[in-house]
């Protein structure tokens, strides 16, 4: 009995250690400072700001201790320089479920705030593993949908350098990630990965001023993101954000930008590339959309994409002349590898069952096409090229599989 008691209370004392380890090394529990489910919305800001506030001298991580239905929350949050706010979450791309009702539970902020966006970020700061939830939000009946602020955004104060948002999801959000840097400030060293949502604005994330390679990776938009507590978006919803003609990975001003593995569906949009960017964009699906990628140049030197190893299936718009698997204006050069389209339907949204062609080329603007296969269009001819292009694709295979001579 002696030697029992002995080794229990060992247990105890090194439990304690560990949790003062935890502490001192700044690991802190957002219920340790006063954030919790049974508060008030606007008490939980107040707290969580208070108790960034007090660790950005020190940098150190605020632990989003998972709790049953999340935390109700007021917007206007400030993550301070090096703090990190961190969950327990993966991507849940279907939902968390509570038992006995709908709704996520978990590492879960519920947003309350339709004025303020809910965080914004400083110089290196991380989120990751967190779930943030709008549970007011429609998603039957598009003539309700509330306009939130982004979710998460950048300080447009002072310059914003090394951000890391990994492993978050989404749930009825208007806008995810909004950093669109103004004048005179950039951003730089900005990490997207392994987020998931349906953003009823059409945009998921936005960049602008973003120098210093900008990352977007796997990152995945799903109206079926609430499956799990019965909150799927309704066909007129999905129709409404197609309606918007946004894209849900918008990007303009950035240097070598790097983007893989990237999903949509249910959007105008899949991705735009702005006029003053350049990288490489690889392994994406963008699926009922009215024009997959629309790249834009503004000069010769280094306006230029390579893309490969993806598909489109462009299908969604008013009029077929408008939807595009693939549209690229302005000066540059494209490089389009194992790129293939095959529009058809989907009872999912209103469509058009196929796209107008594959791709569309305006301006000056060069392209070469190697191994893409194009299916699904209406058009005489896959590719439609303006005088002052220049166009060449190798191994391409068009409808009934027939070789496309350009």
């Amino acid at each position: 009995m002696h030697t029992i008691r002995l080794r229990h209370l060992a247990a105890i004392g090194l439990l304690l250690l560990g949790c003062a380890l935890i502490h001192a090394q700044g690991w802190q529990s957002v219920q340790a400072v006063g954030v919790l489910p049974t508060n008030s919305s606007d008490v939980n800001r107040q707290n969580l700001q208070a108790a960034i506030d007090r660790m950005s001298p020190l940098g150190g991580v605020l632990y989003v201790e998972p709790a049953e239905g999340g935390y109700p929350m007021d917007g206007g949050l400030i993550l301070r320089r090096n703090v990190s706010l961190v969950g327990a979450h993966g991507p849940t791309g279907r939902g968390t479920a509570l038992p006995d009702r709908s709704g996520p539970t978990g590492s879960l902020f519920v947003i309350r705030d339709q004025s303020q966006p809910f965080l914004t970020v400083e110089s290196a700061t991380q989120v990751r593993g967190i779930q943030f939830y709008y549970p007011e939000q429609a998603w039957q009946d598009d003539s309700r949908i509330i306009p939130y602020p982004p979710t998460i955004q950048l300080s447009q104060r002072q310059p914003v350098q090394g951000v890391t948002l990994s492993a978050l999801t989404f749930y009825g959000e208007y806008m995810a990630m909004d950093f669109r840097a103004h004048a005179p400030h950039a951003c730089e060293q900005i990490l997207f990965e392994h987020c998931y949502g349906y953003p009823l604005s059409g945009t998921f994330i936005a960049i602008d001023r973003c120098y210093d390679v900008p990352r977007i990776l796997h990152c995945h938009v799903n109206p079926a993101n609430m499956r799990e507590f019965r909150r799927s978006f309704s066909r007129n919803v999905i129709d409404s954000v197609v309606r918007r003609k946004t894209f849900t990975y918008w990007i303009d001003n950035t240097d070598n930008a790097q983007l893989i593995d990237l999903f949509t569906f249910g959007v105008y949009g899949g991705i735009y590339l702005g006029r003053e960017t350049y990288g490489q964009l690889t392994n994406f699906n963008f699926d009922c959309v009215g024009v997959g990628i629309h790249k834009l140049g503004s000069q010769w030197k280094n306006r230029n994409w390579q893309i490969a190893q993806g598909s489109i299936i462009a299908n969604a718009g008013e009029r077929l002349e408008d939807v595009h698997p693939i549209l690229i204006e302005g000066l540059g050069h494209t490089s389009l590898t194992n790129v293939e389209a095959f529009s058809g339907g989907n009872p999912a949204l209103t469509n058009l069952e196929a796209s107008w062609d594959f791709i569309t080329v305006r301006d000056s603007a060069t392209v070469v096409l190697t191994a893409c296969r194009m299916q699904g269009y209406k058009a005489d001819s896959p590719i439609h090229a303006e005088p002052g292009t220049h166009v060449q694709a190798i191994g391409c295979l068009g409808r009934d599989n027939q070789p496309v001579k350009w």
